[in-house]
């Protein structure tokens, strides 16, 4: 997976569409998350599309989180979030500001706002797994 910065980067290159693009192409370089993963559990609450994130542990004690979604945009979206926390131990994940990660990119202003609904939850997900793990 691509470094948020690097992301940022190519992004703020770009304008409109292009932006459309660069995050179904993300979505599209996520890691397979097989069906069996896709339960209630793994849903995100309140995104117009289906989401679903799931975090692995590495043998290091770094966090890998599997997502997908039925929807294009938002499953880029799904992968700019897990483009800032992905790899990262779960205590670091647990306390990060996600939301001031991703400010850069001004995804209200760029997307629509049912496009961009969930990302607070997607966030509160990803932050929750991180501190239920940090924990033990």
């Amino acid at each position: 997976m691509r470094s948020l910065s690097d992301i940022l980067d190519e992004y703020l290159f770009l304008e409109g569409d292009e932006r459309y693009r660069l995050l179904i192409e993300l979505g599209r370089e996520l890691d397979a998350m097989p069906d069996a993963l896709k339960t209630d559990a793994t849903l995100v609450r309140g995104c117009s599309a289906s989401v679903w994130v799931y975090p692995t542990q590495l043998e290091d004690g770094r966090l890998h989180f599997l997502a997908d979604s039925n929807a294009a945009i938002t499953k880029g979206i799904v992968a700019l979030v897990l483009a800032a926390v992905q790899d990262r131990p779960a205590a670091e994940v647990a306390a990060m500001d996600v939301t001031a990660e991703l400010a850069p990119f001004d995804l209200k202003n760029q997307l629509s706002s049912n496009r961009t609904q969930g990302v607070p939850n997607m966030i509160a997900l990803v932050r929750e797994h991180a501190a239920r793990i940090a924990a033990g």
